[in-house]
């Protein structure tokens, strides 16, 4: 059962067909528009902006006769998008994705499904699988008994970060009213196909770029799902935004914008952004590469003397490059044992070899990056280097 999709167009008509697709996905229980209108607001000038609606859900009011599951649901999508590629002349071609919560798994299995299709994804406030069977079958219960108005007075806690709420009810009107409207039956119908939702073990199928981005106030879909996605794809990153619950695009909507044009367009960070964003989004990213041992390690050494070193190592070298989407992880790893070869710098070679492992870089590779290495560097310090290696190998268990 492939239920009935329907989409917004987010662009002005003017020039939209020159510029990259955007599709984005909503979470349960919002509209496209009551959700993602101010970020894209941020998006418009540089995406041809594509919102979709799920069944029962803000423009969409069909409510489809039987149950669906995900992936159904995604082939819905699909169906619209190749819509729209038809109409820009670009049949079959590939489009980038963002996407909320149910919007999120939709990308997951997008991704799954279609690969090739979806060049990139950010997906917010998701994982690859998104709570128990028990807990979806209470929240249809609810619904079939007296409708989604049921939801509406406990969703703001679930949905926003403290304090939110209060301070900007003219974003939380609209969503809470999109939740009032929609179709109960059509709701009851998401809650089932998510709840049966799980792609944890193909995460690693996914071979497109992809971005998790969590709350930190987000108890509906905690960070640890969203961290889970991104160690299971095969190039994933890590943000979680500060005093941001679940619906970050309009809670933190020029924050989602800006994440969605750096990681599809490789847009650099702007000059003024906030140093404590790029500062926390450089040590998850130093967890994820470096891992937990060796940055509590060095966090334990922190001194008062290396303390602003540490925090300048951290914005810059990891918030400000590493996390650049140009290369792959595996490649950054490459490029950094080069140049740690040629400088001689072995103390951090070894916790560099042992992130290159964790990223993909094969004994075999390194055996080829130290010829190369000697040839360009000199030998004496590409055998200083294999030294070093080899150690690294011996401790670890790897093949030497």
């Amino acid at each position: 059962m492939i239920p009935a999709v329907t989409a917004v167009r987010m662009s002005g008509a003017q020039h939209r067909a020159d510029l990259p697709l955007l599709v984005l996905g909503p979470a349960l229980g919002t509209s496209a528009s009551a959700l993602w209108t101010e970020a894209a607001r941020g998006l418009t000038d540089v995406f041809d902006v594509l919102a979709w609606d799920l069944p029962g859900h803000g423009h969409n009011r069909s409510t489809p006769e039987e149950p669906f599951d995900v992936a159904e649901l995604a082939a819905g999508v699909l169906s619209v998008v190749d819509e729209v590629l038809l109409q820009r002349d670009e049949v079959g071609g590939a489009f980038s994705y963002a996407g909320t919560s149910v919007g999120g798994a939709v990308g997951l299995q997008l991704l799954l499904d279609a690969p090739g299709r979806v060049s990139d994804a950010v997906l917010l406030a998701t994982g690859a699988t998104l709570g128990r069977w028990a807990m979806w079958q209470g929240r249809m219960t609810q619904v079939a008994m007296s409708g989604t108005q049921v939801l509406v007075a406990g969703s703001p806690d679930r949905w926003f970060a403290p304090g939110f709420a209060e301070r900007r009810p003219e974003v939380v009107a609209p969503l809470l009213k999109a939740l009032a409207d929609t179709a109960d039956d059509a709701y009851r119908l998401v809650c089932a196909a998510v709840a049966g939702f799980d792609v944890r073990v193909r995460l690693g199928e996914i071979a497109a770029p992809v971005l998790a981005v969590a709350g930190a106030a987000d108890h509906a879909t905690p960070a640890a799902l969203s961290e889970e996605v991104a160690g299971g794809v095969r190039e994933g990153r890590l943000v979680v935004l500060d005093d941001v619950a679940h619906l970050a695009p309009a809670e933190a909507p020029e924050q989602v914008a800006r994440l969605i044009r750096q990681h599809a367009l490789g847009e650099a960070p702007p000059a003024s952004s906030a140093p404590g964003e790029r500062h926390q989004a450089g040590a998850a990213l130093r967890r994820e590469v470096m891992g937990d041992a060796h940055v509590d390690r060095a966090e334990a050494a922190t001194t008062d003397l290396t303390r602003d070193l540490e925090a300048l190592a951290t914005e810059y070298e990891w918030g400000a490059v590493w996390s650049r989407p140009g290369l792959d992880r595996r490649s950054r790893s490459l490029v950094t044992l080069t140049a740690l070869v040629a400088r001689g710098h072995h103390e951090e070679l070894a916790e560099h070899v042992r992130a290159a492992l964790a990223n993909g870089v094969t004994v075999e590779e390194l055996r080829e990056l130290l010829l190369q290495t000697a040839v360009y560097c000199g030998l004496p310090d590409a055998a200083r280097a294999s030294r070093t290696v080899q150690r690294v190998l011996d401790e670890d268990g790897s093949a030497g």
